[in-house]
């Protein structure tokens, strides 16, 4: 994972070395993201700016990728999980072993027009790219279907069409930044976004009636994660001991084992798997994983932080993540504060179990759903929103540190598998646990207590007394006249309690403007729903928290 700057569309009387220079200090703005190397590309009309952090051929993959020729400049960050059987297919003369020098070989290959049609769907990985055609004084900038990797764009005062990782790379300079579009490509030759990732399973009568035996689930899971394990450094898992990171780490410490005990460590520096927790002296988490890691063998780091360290740390949270939303924020603070002690501990690559909630059906919420096709649509729209909550949360938290995290549950192949499956089978209710095809999928693979352990969110899971903290300080921080006149300060997305508009106040300070703003969501929600599910029970108006704690009569320590 690294971090990308382009500016495009110069012009013949620009000055091109001052705009150099001036790329170079915007990039520095992100260079958390790729510690390791910076490399610059310039031609007539574009300037690519690529800061790296390597983590697949750390010798010779360093960026812009050039083609053999010269004609082609690719700026990436991200990584290309199928990259071996898309290279073995194709005659392009690579000139590095990086994963994903494989899209200039599908694009010089097939063309632009083609590529954006068939070339891109191709692609298992997460990614977003800048890829300039000097023949053909062309371009294209796109993201991967889901959003894991982060994208923003806008234009300078003269016009010029800049892209960038994160936000803060474009702010002051571009009056329109906005969030590029996960599944999308934008192709200077027609000035036009195309979207390029489209499924069937998107529509509930496409699933109706496809079920998925619980060894077929497995498998496919267990190659999601294998896949993921490509990496020529140190990597670990994130284990806050619930049943989607416990899932990860188990397949994960399945092939570390396989390779100690086959005696081929040639995929990996560490073959010894190395997991990481953090919590409150009280974290439900913390007690959880230290189970889990018992059980799987892995070599456990568990690490406590106090309410005011983590305090202390929001509004650097604030600056890294670009986000105001509450949930987000809450979550965000600890896994910050993790990845600087995975760092420290020599650790660039992490595994992480986001996105299984999104697919699944997994926050508390779901069991009030009040059919499959509801449950389904749901599960659509939160696939959608991911790239602006969870994937935002997991990728820039951790990148703060120069630390990748990679989520196997959103792998494309695994999603296609996942999301084919009929609702009915992912539905909880009176009985029924949520996730229990997920749990059954893995019978034996985890003790039985963390295998149906109840659905605990990451910001409940480190202590409760984090977020009840944080809500107290909050009350103390900001006064009742301060919040009436919310609507007056913050227009858009109006912050509706203290905590919100404590957030909102700190990240004004990096971020002003409405266009800043406008790149995160609104709209009341309880447990991480989006706000049409709202409407699932009457209950959900009058406790709107993105706890999970909020759902009450399934919460075990549901919020009075």
């Amino acid at each position: 994972m690294c971090s990308i700057f382009g500016m495009f569309d110069l012009q013949p009387d620009d000055d091109v070395a001052a705009l150099r220079r001036q790329a170079l200090e915007l990039s520095r703005r992100q260079r958390h993201r790729g510690p390791d190397w910076s490399g610059v590309f310039v031609d007539d009309k574009v300037i690519l700016v690529h800061e790296r952090l390597a983590i697949v051929d750390p010798a010779s993959g360093a960026q812009p990728l050039r083609s053999r020729d010269g004609a082609l400049a690719l700026a990436v960050n991200g990584e290309i999980y199928n990259h071996r059987e898309l290279c073995a297919a194709s005659d392009y003369d690579f000139t590095t072993g990086s994963d994903c020098e494989v899209i200039n070989a599908l694009y010089a290959a097939l063309g632009a027009a083609p590529f954006i049609k068939d070339g891109l769907p191709k692609l298992n990985g997460i990614f977003a790219f800048a890829l300039w055609d000097g023949a053909a004084q062309r371009y294209l900038i796109a993201r991967d279907p889901i959003g894991v990797c982060p994208l923003y764009w806008g234009h300078d005062a003269q016009g010029r069409l800049c892209v960038a990782s994160e936000m803060k790379a474009l702010t002051g300079m571009c009056a329109d930044v906005a969030a590029f579009p996960p599944g999308h490509v934008y192709d200077s030759a027609s000035g036009l976004l195309h979207r390029y990732y489209e499924k069937s399973w998107r529509d509930y009568e496409a699933t109706h009636g496809h079920a998925l035996a619980p060894g077929g689930l497995r498998r496919a899971f267990e190659q999601a994660v294998h896949r993921q394990l490509m990496t020529d450094v140190p990597y670990g898992v994130l284990l806050s001991g619930g049943l989607d990171s416990s899932l990860v780490a188990a397949c994960a410490a399945k092939f570390s084992r396989e390779r100690i005990e086959d005696g081929d460590c040639s995929e990996a520096w560490w073959p010894r798997l190395h997991s990481f927790a953090i919590g409150l002296a009280d974290s439900p988490d913390l007690a959880a994983a230290q189970i889990a890691a018992e059980a799987l063998g892995t070599v456990h780091h568990g690490f406590v932080y106090t309410f005011q360290e983590g305090l202390d740390a929001v509004p650097e949270v604030i600056r890294h993540l670009e986000t105001y939303d509450v949930t987000t924020i809450r979550a965000a603070t600890p896994m910050y504060l993790l990845a600087r002690r995975v760092k420290a501990m020599g650790v660039k690559m992490v595994l992480s179990g986001e996105g299984s909630d999104e697919i699944f059906g997994g926050y508390l919420y779901f069991h009030k759903a009040p059919s499959a096709e509801a449950f389904h649509e749901e599960t659509v729209r939160k696939l959608d929103a991911l790239h602006a909550y969870d994937c935002l949360r997991a990728n820039k938290a951790m990148m703060a540190w120069g630390v990748e995290a990679r989520v196997p549950f959103l792998d494309l192949e695994f999603i296609d598998v996942a999301m084919a499956m009929d609702a009915a089978y992912k539905m909880a209710g009176p009985g029924r646990i949520e996730k229990h095809v997920l749990r059954e999928a893995f019978e034996g693979a985890l003790p039985k207590e963390i295998l149906w352990r109840q659905k605990e969110q990451f910001s409940d899971g480190v202590g409760y007394g984090w977020i009840d903290g944080l809500k107290v300080h909050a009350d103390d921080s900001v006064s009742d006249r301060e919040l009436a006149a919310a609507a007056s300060r913050f227009p858009f997305n109006t912050p509706d309690t203290k905590e919100a508009y404590f957030y909102r106040r700190i990240f004004e300070q990096f971020y002003p403007g409405e266009a800043c703003a406008a790149t995160v969501p609104g709209g009341k929600s309880i447990a991480c729903s989006s706000p049409a599910a709202l409407v699932w029970d009457p209950a959900f108006a009058a406790m709107a928290d993105p706890s999970g704690r909020a759902v009450r009569g399934v919460h075990a320590q549901a919020l009075a």
